[in-house]
């Protein structure tokens, strides 16, 4: 199925820029990470006028930058926050069930024991609750149902898991929770709101808030791709700005509506090989938990939960953040992992609410119901301990405010924080009915995988490629099928004529370019596909191929290519030096930043 409405293509973005300036909308929605993106598909498909802005590109911050689960927190139920798991593990379900089965899929974790009997008994009671709430009421249906767990034995844990330690392993438990690309999430939200009606436009920075009669009435905007400026005008402006919410309210003059503490989580990226596992692993550290997590030919492991007090936009991981993780890791493991089996580092920063989380409006305060830090939360520092809970506010008429909270409850997060701007509107509208709204390409998903198949065998597409291209894509799948039918060379994977292909194919760069609004060279790199954490170096021999691709639809001239390359592998280059530096303040002078 086509749906030519949610094109984000270099021309629709022009139109784009044209609209908001032009019209009166409802509800402005600044921030295009997950909740962003969520509120932005909530308003529009209640009927509502939405525009919605980012700074720099869609899942750019936080979003991209998580553990890739899509979990209820297990270890929330230790703190007893059995709403906050239960809410999550509703979400979990119409996630796998109804609204992304062909990006959120199950994900086998082995919790290794190491105290017989005891541990087995309290683990095995906590795993037990967690799939009894899980299933208690399946909003996703059969389809978002997991697997209940397993108690292994310490022979059948070591034959699943061949790399943990004899000497400090009882047994195991293996359980199940779901897995996500992040960003690729945030693009299909996004695109799925535009297909509903909403106007979206990234690389477009709020400088100031419009305000008539102490209210906010709109913003201004700075285009960094036309360098130009416009004013957007709506009832209500709503930010889901993360870990900038403070920053977003400052621009209204307002009072403090909701404190958010940064906490920087990092996550490192090593080969298959390097960990001897059938399922993901989960151990327990001082002060969290740590996740090993399959993703395709690597593993991802994390995380922390550290301050950092400088530039918001760049968290760098450093050398004594790898060493955390690892140490962590090696404590379990039968063969040490060191800094040279890494391939990729990634850190991003959480917005904890500091505080109690709340939903707040004009002469009415409730708690807000769901929470959990995006990823597992592991951490050196004492930031795990901070309320994972989210608030939605209103610190001035016109205003809303959404923060805190975790991806995976991103929708009621958006919903909340819709139903109170709807109320500071003062326009009528239905409930929220996202909880029943499949994203873009979980429509039509089994026809598509009948239909398209024929064409990526006649394409020359293995079996295995054209299941990559479902897993990412989905019912959208022909689309990037489209592209080869115009250019068959694009059927090839990315570094091939190097002698080192990725596992995106040349199309994949185009298709983002075309239908997702990627922009530069980082958009493509480090988020509609991962090649910047899966790639030694950042990608950096492929980097050159990726921009050539992206040159054609976008009109780069070579001095545009040159232009772009080199400040990604500067960027790269940056992540690289950073991860050997010392402590945070090393790796903030690297990057000239000052806290």
């Amino acid at each position: 199925m086509r749906y030519p409405a949610s094109e984000l293509t270099p021309e629709r973005r022009a139109a784009d820029a044209d609209r908001l300036s032009a019209e009166q909308f409802d509800i402005l929605v600044v921030g295009g990470g997950v909740t962003g993106a969520g509120a932005a598909l909530d308003a529009a498909s209640r009927g509502l006028r939405t525009a919605l802005v980012e700074s720099v590109d869609w899942a750019a911050g936080t979003s991209s930058r998580s553990s890739k689960l899509v979990h209820g927190g297990l270890r929330y139920l230790q703190r007893l926050d059995f709403h906050l798991v239960y809410e999550a593990l509703r979400e979990r379900s119409l996630l796998l069930g109804k609204l992304a089965p062909h990006l959120v899929r199950p994900v086998p974790i082995l919790y290794p024991l190491h105290v017989p009997v005891v541990e087995r008994l309290t683990v095995g009671a906590g795993v037990g609750l967690y799939d009894l709430m899980g299933a208690a009421f399946p909003a996703g249906g059969a389809a978002g149902r997991l697997p209940h767990h397993r108690h292994l034995s310490r022979r059948q844990a070591l034959a699943m898991t061949p790399a943990l330690r004899p000497d400090r392993l009882s047994g195991a438990v293996l359980y199940y929770d779901g897995q996500v690309d992040d960003a690729r999430f945030v693009a299909e939200l996004v695109r799925t709101a535009a297909a509903y009606g909403a106007v979206p436009l990234n690389r477009a920075r709020v400088t100031a808030l419009v305000k008539e009669g102490g209210r906010v009435v709109g913003a201004r905007l700075w285009d960094t791709e036309t360098g130009s400026g416009r004013e957007v005008r709506a009832r209500v402006v709503l930010s889901a700005t993360g870990v900038w919410s403070e920053d977003t309210e400052a621009l209204a003059g307002a009072g403090r509506g909701v404190r958010v503490k940064p906490s920087k989580g990092v996550h490192l990226v090593v080969p298959a090989d390097r960990v001897s596992s059938e399922v993901g692993l989960i151990t327990r550290t001082p002060t969290s938990v740590l996740f090993v997590l399959p993703w395709g030919r690597y593993w991802v492991i994390g995380t922390t939960d550290t301050d950092w007090p400088y530039d918001k936009a760049v968290p760098l991981a450093t050398a004594a953040d790898l060493d955390y993780v690892l140490g962590q890791l090696n404590s379990v493991l039968r063969r040490p992992l060191s800094r040279a089996d890494v391939v990729g580092v990634y850190a991003g920063l959480r917005p904890l609410v500091a505080g109690e989380g709340v939903v707040r409006g004009p002469g009415e305060e409730r708690k807000a119901s769901s929470g959990g830090a995006g990823g597992a939360g592991a951490g050196t520092g004492g930031n795990s301990a901070i309320s994972r809970e989210h608030s939605v506010v209103s610190p001035v008429p016109g205003l809303v405010v959404v923060s805190g909270g975790k991806y995976t409850t991103y929708r009621v997060m958006a919903a909340q924080a819709v139903d109170l701007a709807v109320r500071q509107a003062g326009v009528h509208a239905p409930v929220s009915r996202t909880h029943s709204l499949p994203l873009l390409g979980a429509r039509h998903l089994g026809q598509a995988r009948a239909e398209e198949e024929e064409r990526a065998r006649a394409a020359g597409l293995g079996a295995e490629v054209f299941e990559h291209l479902v897993g990412r894509y989905g019912g959208q799948v022909g689309e990037v099928l489209d592209l080869l039918s115009g250019d068959p060379s694009l059927a090839a994977p990315l570094g091939e004529a190097g002698g080192s292909p990725t596992r995106y194919l040349r199309a994949e760069v185009v298709h983002a370019v075309t239908h997702e609004g990627a922009r530069h060279l980082d958009d493509v790199m480090v988020r509609r596909a991962r090649l910047a954490m899966e790639e030694p170096d950042g990608g950096a021999t492929v980097a050159g191929e990726v921009a050539a691709l992206m040159a054609g639809p976008l009109g780069w001239a070579a001095d545009d290519q040159r232009h772009e390359l080199d400040l990604y592998l500067a960027q790269a280059d940056l992540v690289g030096r950073a991860s050997q530096a010392g402590d945070d303040a090393a790796a903030a002078a690297l990057a000239g930043f000052s806290s």
